[in-house]
């Protein structure tokens, strides 16, 4: 059985007795027995403050809307936001209300999951306050020995890629943690509060346990591995799937030949996975209410595929063989989105093949595996 930093907490008492508790959450911190990281801190030590990222702190804000301050209806605790458009950061006011700030969130172990930039941001607000930041860890469900994509360009920096990770990093979140307050010498009071009985070759469905989306959009573990490189073509004008039954496994668009699509896929001989021809109508997001042609993307073997070159080949293919095809701009209107979710400018900016990117990308995750190795919590 796999516990949690949560499922952990009466060992670290001495973290959080006698101090004025902030919490940051979201509908995935749960304990083993499914109580709320909420409602444990609240009743074991007293929260004074709740800090919302997207979505909010159970879960009622819908994708990418803004959230204000309001009240917690179970607690009557404040909830402060932490996905305002004028910042995503802990404040001084937010700060003054506590004395240390904890952190529980689910991962899925992928670079845009805006979720980790919500605990780099505290990270470094909670150095520079001088306030401890505790993380209660969670495994990486996409496990920790396989790591995939490129590292992050300083130029391609946003709230969906705040840090030179790879797409799929192979971290948890406290690793991360480490690894940014070493790296950057930022000083902070951290600590991590591990998980046990983990170890980096297991992924989700190796828990036996039951998955709890971290976000709408990643409703079961074979949707949170497929959009470690999928979610690319959310800077395209291809529908990722949003507004279907699932997202980030069906792609296409009304201009797409489903048949010869999944047969180009199919002909790369990608290791651990199937394309199937498919057609549907999303219900909300892009070609709302249009019938789109494309593929679902079918997982055989889950240790053995590898998203990113899915995704890679995807973009690379779509883009050669349909003229419809585009880049969307971000919502600033003066940059590209793929830009941001790649970390590079390598797609608008050069006509290499998948191939040929790829190969890039295998060098630079080998690199970030050594890089990683000193941070590493959890053994194989």
């Amino acid at each position: 059985m796999i516990k949690n930093g949560i499922d952990r907490i009466d060992e670290y008492s001495s973290l959080f007795q006698g101090k004025r508790l902030g919490l940051i959450t979201t509908p995935t911190g749960l304990s083993a027995s499914g109580k709320t990281t909420i409602d444990i801190l609240h009743k074991k030590y007293g929260l004074s403050a709740l800090f919302a990222p997207e979505h909010g702190v159970r879960g009622s804000c819908e994708a990418g809307a803004l959230v204000d301050t309001y009240k917690d209806e179970e607690t009557g605790i404040t909830v402060y936001s932490l996905y305002r458009k004028d910042s995503k950061r802990l404040t001084e006011e937010m700060l003054s209300q506590v004395d240390a700030v904890v952190y529980d969130i689910q991962d899925v172990g992928a670079r845009f999951y805006t979720f980790i930039y919500t605990m780099l941001y505290a990270l470094e607000d909670c150095a520079k306050a001088g306030k401890p930041f505790i993380i209660l860890d969670r495994p990486n469900p996409l496990g920790g020995k396989t790591v995939e994509g490129n590292i992050l360009r300083e130029k391609c920096k946003s709230f969906v890629g705040a840090y030179p990770l790879c797409m799929r990093y192979g971290l948890t979140v406290g690793e991360f943690a480490v690894m940014a307050n070493n790296e950057e010498k930022l000083g902070c009071d951290l600590h991590v509060i591990p998980c046990e009985g983990w170890a980096r070759g297991m992924q989700f469905p190796d828990y036996g346990t039951v998955w709890v989306p971290p976000s709408p959009n990643i409703p079961h573990f074979v949707s949170a591995l497929i959009y470690s490189g999928i979610c690319l073509l959310e800077a395209t004008n291809i529908s990722e799937g949003r507004g279907t039954a699932t997202p980030f496994e069906t792609i296409g668009a009304p201009f797409i030949n489903a048949q010869r699509l999944a047969d180009e896929m199919n002909g790369r001989n990608l290791p651990g996975v199937w394309f199937r021809p498919a057609y549907f109508t999303p219900a909300m997001s892009k070609h709302q209410g249009k019938q789109c042609a494309g593929i679902q993307i079918h997982i055989t073997d889950r240790r053995a595929v590898r998203p990113v070159d899915i995704g890679v080949n995807l973009v690379c293919l779509l883009r050669r063989e349909y003229e419809e095809f585009k880049f969307v701009k971000s919502q600033d209107g003066d940059t590209f989105k793929i830009d941001s979710l790649s970390g590079d400018t390598i797609f608008r900016g050069s006509n290499l093949t998948a191939k040929e990117i790829l190969e890039e990308y295998h060098k630079e995750s080998s690199e970030f595996i050594e890089r990683t190795k000193p941070y590493q919590l959890y053994g194989e």
